[in-house]
């Protein structure tokens, strides 16, 4: 029986998919963050119509670049939460799965009143 070196038995790909979920999970521990929208309009509706994904994921060279739609609570200091979110999605997403984060695009889509 012939021994495999093992950089020839197997790949890894990791799904835009399961990035997205570590994102909206790890976003979501982030006080302030009141909800990921199912869809959210496109601000100013200049390249496409209707309504696009809250979180895209786009992958090239081994790098990933995330962007993600937010609903923060009424109060919460914007620029702090927002900063928070892209540090703990772009720790999260290199340390689960190995994957590079060049940028992580952060959108506050509304206000949410308790």
């Amino acid at each position: 029986m012939e021994k495999m070196n093992n950089a020839q038995v197997a790949s890894l790909k990791i799904s835009k998919d399961v990035i997205a979920k570590i994102s909206r999970v790890t976003a979501m521990e982030i006080p302030g963050v009141a909800a990921i929208p199912e869809s959210h309009k496109n601000i100013g509706g200049l390249f496409t119509s209707g309504t696009l994904e809250p979180i895209d994921i786009s992958l090239a060279d081994d790098f990933a670049e995330i962007g993600i739609c937010l609903d923060l609570e009424f109060g919460a200091k914007i620029p702090e939460v927002c900063t928070a979110v892209q540090r703990n999605i772009k720790e999260n997403v290199q340390t689960m799965t190995g994957i590079v984060v060049s940028k992580v695009n952060v959108t506050v889509q509304g206000i949410a009143f308790s």
